[in-house]
């Protein structure tokens, strides 16, 4: 009986020692927490489950953020970089790790599987900017310290028929304005298939890019290409040449102003705790 018993908490004891262990595990995977929030939005971690997120609740590696048609939400990660997602954005924090103390283990990648985002480059941007990493369905963005915008507009019949009738139009335009001086350029600005300035209703379809500040590249099958700040850039599909664009072809970013305001620097290794209790759904 004695040994049975000794069995048993033998047992008991190990069964707590792989609870914590496997909590220590969990706690670090935590990449971010949630600092601004103006409506609903939900992350759906890899086994399934789907939370409901509120202010101050965390983002962990592996994460796939979603955020209503509304709603604009601010990620501050635990290497203080920003992104702040646009509404009705499907966004991936494929893996994020990282430790002020260990350079090496440095890792942010990112998907942005629809919509659009603004990201400011933290300290692993900075001193490991190649380890940082933006996928889209039509090239990976990478950095080199900087602050931009990016959004991905996804391809609808009605909106291959609008674009096509506008673009159209402006190539027209763009014939007759240009004259003898320039005889090859629209049917340049054709084969590179770039979207016509200040269409402000619909964009189209392909990702396109925008440099606040510092420079970032695109790259895809059909090549690389650099844009600094104050450029725009786009591309409509993977094997299509990233290109730069004259002018803001109608991107728009309008996160409510709270947005603007710092929210404070955040933990080199992890990020405050979240009182808030967030709805998990399996």
């Amino acid at each position: 009986m004695t040994q049975l018993k000794n069995s048993t908490a033998i047992k008991a004891w190990l069964a707590l020692m792989l609870f914590c262990v496997a909590g220590a595990g969990w706690a670090a995977q935590v990449a971010g927490t949630i600092v601004q929030l103006s409506g609903p939005l939900m992350a759906k971690r890899t086994d399934g489950a789907v939370r409901i997120l509120s202010m101050k609740s965390e983002v962990e590696s592996g994460d796939t953020l979603v955020t209503e048609k509304n709603t604009y939400a601010m990620v501050k990660f635990i290497d203080n970089s920003e992104i702040t997602l646009k509404p009705s954005t499907t966004f991936k924090v494929e893996n994020f790790a990282y430790d002020a103390d260990k350079p090496d283990g440095d890792n942010a990648s990112f998907n942005l599987v629809k919509g659009g985002l603004r990201s400011v480059t933290g300290l692993l941007g900075k001193r490991n900017k190649e380890k940082f990493s933006l996928k889209t369905p039509s090239a990976t963005i990478g950095i080199r310290g900087t602050t931009f915008i990016a959004e991905w507009v996804e391809p609808t019949e009605q909106a291959v028929a609008f674009a096509a009738a506008e673009r159209q139009a402006w190539l027209m335009a763009s014939t007759a304005g240009l004259g003898d001086a320039y005889p090859l350029q629209p049917l340049m600005l054709a084969q590179a298939n770039i979207p016509q300035p200040g269409s402000q209703n619909t964009l189209v379809p392909g990702l396109y890019v925008q440099v606040i500040d510092g420079m970032i590249n695109l790259t895809n099958k059909g090549g690389t290409q650099n844009f600094a700040a104050g450029q725009f850039g786009y591309t409509a599909t993977f094997v299509q040449p990233p290109v730069i664009v004259p002018q803001n072809p109608g991107l728009k970013f309008t996160p409510p102003p709270v947005f603007s305001q710092s929210t404070g620097p955040t933990s080199s290794t992890t990020p405050p705790k979240s009182n808030a209790v967030d709805c998990e759904v399996r």
